[in-house]
């Protein structure tokens, strides 16, 4: 039996060179932070150049780079650029995504076609291109896709976010089954209803507040709140025999 792992030692991130899509803002900021901290180096990508400056200049570890992820064809070269910047990628953390907020009979087709195109394409084209880059250099790594509690509890005026969301935790499980034969493992965290630019309009709202006593924890989540599950899935050591895993951190909503 092996020997036990100090907690500094299983979470230690050195060595590790992550890519953090959406990081100029929200939760994707608040991952870049938490891995540098932790030891790795994070290229930041996001389309706000001013917003990834800005985080830069708190950590010397955190390198910008400007990405649309809704442009595809870019990938190739922006993980070339990363690479060029922090040296050999090992971590992926698929966070970009947009949220909607209509009914299906009321949702336009453009925007139907914009969720799918942030929350889904981009998930597949760049954890395909990622994971494509690792098994060309035989180089192990992981990758961690931000699903949603919705992606398994519909709610009223959320389902093109929903359906997105269910797309990216099948196709969690689909990267990661055939991924594991090159050392890549794939796992998801679904975060439940967490502060953030894109939620506290909503969260501050009576029909926000009503929500939030539907949560057996009657309360939203703290970006804070994510930390645990983000060091768990994205350390070798820690999360070395878990791929395909989904871990839940919603206060018990998804029980409710």
């Amino acid at each position: 039996m092996a020997q036990v792992t100090p907690a500094q030692r299983l979470f230690d991130l050195s060595g590790e060179v992550a890519l953090v899509t959406g990081a100029s803002s929200g939760l994707g900021r608040r991952f870049a932070q938490v891995l540098a901290a932790h030891g790795a180096k994070v290229v930041a990508a996001a389309r706000r150049s001013e917003r990834l400056a800005a985080l830069a200049e708190e950590h010397p570890a955190i390198l910008p780079l400007v990405l649309d992820v809704t442009d595809t064809a870019s990938f190739p070269a922006a993980l070339e650029e990363a690479e060029r910047l922090a040296g050999s990628l090992s971590l992926l953390l698929n966070n970009a995504g947009i949220a909607s907020g209509r009914r299906i009979l009321d949702t336009p087709e453009e925007e139907w076609r914009a969720v799918q195109q942030a929350n889904v394409d981009s998930v597949w084209h760049l954890s395909r291109a990622f994971a494509a880059r690792l098994a060309g250099a035989k180089r192990p790594g992981a990758i961690i896709n931000i699903a949603s509690l919705v992606a398994e509890r519909v709610g009223v005026s959320s389902a093109a976010y929903a359906v997105s969301k269910a797309a990216v935790l099948h196709m969690t499980k689909a990267q990661a089954l055939e991924w594991a034969r090159h050392g890549i493992r794939v796992n998801a965290i679904c975060p439940g209803y967490i502060h953030s630019e894109m939620t506290d309009a909503y969260l501050a709202s009576p029909a926000g507040q009503e929500m939030i006593r539907r949560i057996p924890q009657r309360r939203a989540g703290d970006p804070s709140d994510l930390d645990g599950a983000l060091l768990l899935l994205a350390a070798p050591r820690a999360s070395g025999f878990m791929t395909g895993a989904s871990v839940f951190v919603d206060g018990g909503h998804s029980l409710a």
